[in-house]
């Protein structure tokens, strides 16, 4: 997967009620459902391309020591 979660910090109020917490937690839910309806084969398609890339650049890595 891309970077962007290690480039995003999010420092959340601690002064949020539980209510208001969970209202919160709801509505990136209600998105986050919202998104994969529209987006979701498109997400896993490119999961998927990523996922390969990966294993094809893991089968590249050589980390043998050299005999010179």
């Amino acid at each position: 997967m891309s970077g962007l979660a290690d480039l995003m910090r999010f420092e959340l109020p601690e002064h949020w009620t539980p209510e208001q917490a969970l209202a919160v937690q709801e509505a990136l839910e209600a998105f986050s459902e919202a998104l994969f309806a529209v987006y979701g084969s498109q997400m896993q398609a490119l999961i998927a391309e990523e996922t390969r890339r990966n294993e094809q650049l893991e089968l590249l890595e050589f980390d043998d020591p050299l005999p010179f």
